[in-house]
């Protein structure tokens, strides 16, 4: 009886979250988030060394260039008049979005979230530590795609993090890996 009583507990059906405890999926996703924004801090700061004051230099014909720019703003240079108030809401944004890794049992939400917090700081990191100064940085952007605004791979990060967010919500996944139950 205690044997079938110690099974039924760490067993999980599709409905039910899996057995893993939270540290180990946010484990997974501050590496994740650490791997991501030390490679978008290298490209910037390669960016910053290589590209800046030179023309913008063609990887894939017109398709795919680098191209050297400083964002004050958010999203495709949107709210350039507000950079400190754009910092302050990622540093919420930040704390908010660790709050949750705290908390995540979901291998996919894990990932999304890591790669989220990697957006955040990437860009968060240079309105706080690039000219003109801190809450008021410009962010580095330099890569380019016809007829699309210069991005970085914080962006690319957040972006994929929105991607992978949306797979959870329509797959029915909860933050503790549970699943919707499927009605029909």
């Amino acid at each position: 009886m205690q044997a079938a009583r110690g099974a039924s507990l760490t067993s999980s059906s599709p409905e039910q979250p899996p057995a893993e405890t939270p540290p180990v999926r946010a484990a997974l996703a501050f590496v994740v988030a650490v791997v991501a924004l030390v490679v978008d801090t290298v490209t910037k700061v390669l960016a910053v060394h290589h590209l800046q004051d030179r023309a913008p230099v063609q990887l894939l014909g017109h398709w795919v260039q680098l191209t050297f720019a400083r964002n004050p703003g958010a999203a495709f240079s949107t709210g350039t008049g507000y950079t400190p108030v754009i910092t302050v809401v990622a540093i919420v944004a930040a704390v908010v979005v660790i709050w949750f890794v705290l908390r995540v049992r979901s291998l996919g939400w894990a990932w999304a979230f890591g790669f989220l917090l990697a957006g955040i700081l990437g860009n968060l990191a240079d309105r706080m530590f690039r000219p003109p100064g801190p809450f008021r940085g410009h962010v580095v952007d330099f890569i380019e795609f016809p007829h699309w605004p210069v991005f970085n791979v914080a962006d690319i990060c957040i972006n994929v993090a929105a991607v992978l967010i949306l797979v959870q919500v329509v797959r029915g996944v909860h933050l503790d890996g549970s699943r919707e139950a499927r009605h029909g």
